[in-house]
């Protein structure tokens, strides 16, 4: 009861406001971060998006659910998502993911998985921002389709350059030979299927070196997903 009374006094002091309106969301809405009716307006990928994703990825299968345009309504929650420490808010983009996830594989047939591994960042990046990003995007999918986060598998040793500013022959240069896996998990997941999990595709050139990774070592079934996909 004491819990529930601080809450409301801070909630009162400092109101809950949209990251994309800046207005205050109310007692009844069902996240703290966007209006519902935000969530509900976000440009979803089409048809084509995804089969255009499918030919980016050399993974088995593919998914990715926003359309992230520069300087739209999602630009504003990916960069606080990456930028101002909010972790929840990954977990969060991966729920709404992951219910689309979901339909996805029923629709595709695609069949049942055994692990979700985010994309990870170097130890140096990782302490300068506190978390990794996919990390928490991947914990959302996870809590949402029942799989276990594992980030013992993928480790980043080199500390990359920003993709952001680059061509897509310069961010596979970049990101080329940037992961290693653990070999302590190789006879584990040598036959498993996994989902990789990012935050945004452009190129598709990190999360394709973070397949081709895993990939030299196992015989892994791989279903490569982000929570948007870059648009012009």
């Amino acid at each position: 009861m004491k819990v529930n009374i601080i809450s409301q006094i801070f909630d009162f002091i400092y109101p809950k406001t949209s990251f994309i309106s800046e207005e205050w969301l109310g007692e009844n809405n069902s996240n703290e971060f966007i209006s519902d009716s935000e969530e509900q307006s976000l440009r979803k990928v089409t048809e084509d998006d995804l089969k255009n994703l499918e030919e980016k990825l050399i993974s088995d299968h593919s998914f990715s659910y926003l359309a992230f345009y520069e300087n739209d309504d999602f630009s504003k929650i990916i960069y606080n998502l990456k930028y101002r420490g909010m972790k929840k808010l990954g977990i969060y983009l991966g729920e709404i993911a992951g219910r689309e996830l979901l339909k996805h594989i029923a629709e595709k047939d695609i069949g049942k998985f055994d692990m979700i591994i985010p994309v990870p960042l170097h130890k140096a990046k990782l302490r300068e921002r506190g978390y990794n990003q996919s990390e928490c995007i991947a914990k959302g999918i996870g809590k949402v389709i029942s799989l276990n986060v594992r980030t013992d598998v993928l480790n980043r040793i080199r500390n990359t350059t920003s993709q952001t500013k680059l061509n897509k022959e310069g961010r596979f240069k970049n990101i080329k030979d940037a992961f290693i896996i653990n070999e302590k998990t190789i006879n584990e997941i040598k036959d498993s299927r996994i989902i990789i999990v990012d935050d945004v595709v452009t190129t598709g050139s990190t999360l394709n070196e973070a397949i081709r990774t895993i990939r030299q070592s196992t015989s892994s079934e791989i279903l490569g997903c982000t929570v948007a996909m870059a648009r012009d």
